[in-house]
């Protein structure tokens, strides 16, 4: 059974783990690895409702199951190379603080929330308050995480994705330049109003970013990451994987249950980096008929994840997004 059909069946069935989901590829794949994170959760307790935490007041996602569903996700989606550790959980019962300092508080919020109305703006987080406060930098000098996970509310003030570090790079985001701070990385903003294919909407920008990065001096046929993101609308007749926003036959941003029928090279980047020229025609049969979650599973699936390297550049595009000290 190919991989596509494989992987959507055992996440309708909530079965998608590393040892369940078989490449088909015989190529030998890298080593798993076992990135150390840091979760920092918004979820301040509202006193006026019987000291509840906001995600239960609005019947939000409990963000530790959110955060284990998207372990389970990226574990499957990578072949099991990528399996997270979530090393420490740090609960802030506040809400963060604004960039130009401004901070809701718990009245103030739930009524915007409830009105739909008036929210603050610059609506962005100050980043650097928040690294300082949990001596997260600290943390990613003496190795013991390398990713931070911020979880949220609407309007907490996050980006999707944002690298930090002396000589980080955007990443879905303006990069927080740090000087003290002696290896990229990133911070993730997860919303628990949402659900995890959000989450791995995050993470599929930021693959975007880091996988741009990486091939940015590459041209033409040698930019395999400019190739891996065509899609029909932008190169007819020559569609491969496409993009976050945009699957193979998509006509506009977020187009994933477009039943159009495309002839796309997709099922060749499981060939890679030996392509065969093979192509057949798709629709969103095969991305999940308009899941967010099945399509960015479905997407991250088809990225090179074997050993060795093509043209100075590692075959498996795993390792630069969990680990942007790769990138050269």
């Amino acid at each position: 059974m190919k991989l596509t059909s494989r992987l959507k069946q055992l996440i309708n069935a909530g079965e998608a783990t590393a040892s369940s989901v078989e490449s088909t590829s015989e190529v030998d794949r890298p080593d798993p690895v076992f990135p150390r994170v840091l979760m920092i959760v918004h979820d301040p307790i509202i006193p006026f409702e019987n000291n509840r935490k906001l995600h239960d007041v609005l019947k939000w996602h409990d963000p530790v199951a959110l955060a284990q569903q998207y372990i389970s996700d990226v574990e499957a989606a990578s072949y099991g190379y990528v399996n997270y550790q979530v090393v420490d959980k740090i609960y802030v019962d506040g809400f963060p603080v604004k960039e130009d300092g401004f901070a809701y508080d718990a009245d103030s919020y739930l009524f915007r929330w409830r009105s739909r109305t008036g929210f603050h703006y610059p609506d962005t987080m100050d980043y650097k308050r928040v690294l300082d406060e949990y001596g997260v930098v600290q943390w990613v000098n003496l190795g013991q995480i390398q990713e931070v996970w911020l979880f949220g509310f609407p309007y907490a003030g996050y980006y999707e994705s944002r690298m930090v570090g002396a000589d980080a790079f955007w990443c879905n985001a303006p990069p927080l330049q740090d000087l003290t701070c002696k290896r990229r990385f990133v911070v993730m903003g997860f919303s628990f109003e949402r659900g995890s294919g959000e989450m791995l909407e995050n993470l599929g920008h930021q693959a975007e970013s880091i996988m741009a990065q990486v091939y940015r001096q590459k041209r033409g046929d040698d930019n395999l990451w400019e190739r891996f993101t065509r899609h029909e609308k932008t190169h007819p007749g020559q569609s491969e994987c496409g993009n976050v926003h945009f699957a193979p036959n998509s006509d506009r941003d977020y187009d994933w249950a477009n039943r159009r029928t495309v002839n796309s090279r997709c099922d060749d980047w499981f060939n890679f980096p030996n392509f065969q020229g093979t192509t057949r025609l798709v629709n969103c049969d095969e991305w999940g008929r308009g899941d967010m979650r099945f399509h960015h599973l479905w997407w991250l699936g088809h990225m090179p994840h074997i050993n060795g390297k093509t043209n100075g550049i590692l075959n498996n595009w795993w390792a630069y997004i969990v680990d942007p000290n790769l990138v050269k």
